[in-house]
């Protein structure tokens, strides 16, 4: 069990005493911490499916993304500290209320408290698929704390150059970190399973972020999936970047996407012959963008 009087819950290892108030690299504390939950349906569709997905957005986060479009509840810490019991609550509420999933938006600094709010709900029956929304920057040993309480991972995999991962998310081993990371979640629960609706059931779908003018980046972590991933894995190739927090202000990243650069990044994943996921459209999006996304086979 990992003790939050020395923490070292993520690759951070900030060995602070949580429970004495202090803070480290993520700023959580000792207690949860959630800005919202409500039912989302606008994830890919094997996530969300008809009922949507029921999420949990947890405050703060151990990576320091400047385009976060999440930033007043990953970076401002906006939201309010709740119990164990609580949490457990909120997932069964969620049940009641027919979504397809509970999903546990940025889990990683509460993963003591969510396994405990975990087994809580599941002898008051909890029984939907549970999902592990990650940036992907997780220590093995934490995830393997996980292991038959998780039933879906929806990793992101940000960065195949680690010098972007510096000068975006403030982390140095960033490529390193959450490739194993997506290894051990591939481990334990395997290529996606869908029921009859299409709604996953298990398995890991890998998210990946198109950021403007770095598109090199982007084709570096999709060969790195084609060449060390089962065939059969599930990627969701996200267009929805727009310019906000500190990203307005870094040359580089403040503006959206432009259709020449999504085109090449399509061509690129259609070469490499991926046979399972999902990619969005472009549009012309803002901060209120709702993504659709095509299927693709």
């Amino acid at each position: 069990m990992i003790e939050l009087e020395k923490c070292m819950i993520c690759p951070h290892e900030c060995k602070i005493n949580r429970k004495q108030g202090k803070i480290g690299r993520c700023k959580a504390t000792n207690n949860i911490k959630i800005a919202l939950y409500s039912t989302h349906n606008f994830e890919e569709p094997c996530i969300s499916g008809e009922n949507g997905s029921g999420t949990v957005f947890f405050s703060n986060c151990n990576l320091n993304c400047i385009y976060c479009q999440n930033y007043e509840i990953s970076q401002l810490g906006k939201g309010k500290e709740i119990t164990i019991d609580k949490l457990a609550k909120i997932f069964l509420e969620q049940q009641e209320k027919g979504v397809e999933n509970i999903n546990l938006v940025t889990p990683t600094s509460y993963v003591p408290s969510i396994l405990e709010a975990i087994k809580i709900a599941k002898s008051k029956g909890l029984n939907i698929p549970i999902v592990y929304n990650t940036n992907a920057y997780e220590k093995i040993e934490t995830l393997k704390l996980l292991e038959g309480y998780i039933d879906i991972y929806l990793p992101d995999l940000k960065y195949a150059q680690n010098e972007l991962g510096k000068k975006y998310s403030n982390v140095d081993d960033y490529f390193e970190i959450s490739t194993k990371a997506i290894q051990e979640m591939i481990r334990q629960v395997g290529m996606p399973v869908l029921n009859e609706k299409g709604i996953m059931q298990k398995g890991v779908l890998i998210r990946h972020l198109v950021l403007p003018n770095n598109i090199e980046n982007s084709k570096k972590v999709l060969k790195w999936i084609k060449e060390n991933l089962p065939k059969e894995i599930y990627i969701s190739i996200m267009a929805q970047y727009f310019p906000t927090y500190k990203a307005k202000n870094v040359e580089n990243l403040n503006r959206k996407l432009t259709p020449k650069e999504w085109k090449e990044i399509q061509d690129y994943i259609e070469n490499l012959g991926f046979e399972n996921g999902f990619i969005q459209e472009l549009g012309d999006h803002e901060e209120e963008y709702v993504p659709k996304w095509e299927y693709k086979d």
